[in-house]
């Protein structure tokens, strides 16, 4: 025999677990009105969802960072959803600041120690949850640690690590980061195997083709330098701040040299 539920339970189970109403009233109907059983189920349940939901796009979400007084550390984390007013909901915004505390305090791999919260709220939002990235930079070397999220939706951003300049020319450097998406600091940096691939594409292009043998290689240097170095390495392109300058000589010009960088990005 079920037992009688009373409305007062159901509300009592659905604010201490933002569940609906009809999933609390089951819950309480199928442990017979024991509230921390119902909780229990409650959380069984909302895992089997998360995991069905696990595979579905998240476009947005939030990018937050966390700077020390003296620059010497930086912590950045993306949380990732599928709508934009789950990216603004409070307890989502807490989720993400939870993850950037833990990153924070213990390093990249206590992300992981939050993950029966994310399940959980998934399961109350009704919506994928992913942490899309982590990371910390600790400052070695005389270096210091610069960061930049793109306003207003804060969907994008970048933890930076310099050496030399000030805290002003690494945050707009960081900048740049953000806006140009290079793949690699310098071009020696860039694998061997895919700069040859590149090399290749260009040299049986009908553009390289069509020109005369001997000129062929010079020609192909230059496309690879322009289209693909120029593009793809940090240090190549062309400063955004000042299209005179490539980002390699804004650097010398400041007397700063970047040590390492991540770009992070909620919506892909």
């Amino acid at each position: 025999m079920t037992a009688e539920i009373s409305a007062s339970l159901v509300k009592e189970l659905r604010e201490r677990t933002g569940a609906g109403m009809m999933d609390c009233k089951q819950a309480l109907q199928e442990t017979n009105g024991d509230i921390d059983a119902a909780i229990v189920a409650l959380r069984e349940k909302g895992m089997a969802s998360a995991a069905k939901r696990a595979g579905r796009e998240t476009t947005e979400g939030k990018v937050g960072y966390r700077l020390a007084d003296d620059a010497k550390k930086g912590t950045m984390v993306a949380v990732g959803c599928e709508t934009e007013p789950v990216s603004n909901n409070d307890e989502f915004l807490a989720y993400a600041k939870g993850v950037l505390d833990a990153v924070d305090a213990n390093g990249i791999d206590a992300a992981g120690g939050l993950d029966e919260q994310r399940v959980e709220l998934a399961g109350k939002l009704g919506e994928n949850i992913v942490v899309v990235g982590a990371a910390r930079f600790e400052a070695v070397n005389g270096g210091l640690v610069a960061a930049y999220v793109h306003p207003p939706a804060n969907k994008l951003g970048v933890l930076l690590q310099v050496r030399g300049g000030d805290a002003e020319f690494a945050r707009k450097l960081a900048m740049h980061i953000s806006w140009s998406n290079p793949q690699w600091i310098a071009r020696e940096d860039a694998p061997a195997d895919i700069v040859a691939a590149e090399r290749e594409i260009y040299a049986n292009s009908d553009e390289v083709q069509s020109k005369p043998e001997q000129a062929r290689e010079k020609i192909v240097d230059g496309m690879l330098n322009k289209r693909f170095f120029g593009v793809n390495v940090l240090l190549e392109q062309e400063w955004i701040h000042d299209s005179s300058k490539t980002v390699g000589q804004a650097l010398a010009d400041a007397g700063a040299e970047v040590l390492e960088f991540q770009r992070f990005s909620v919506a892909g």
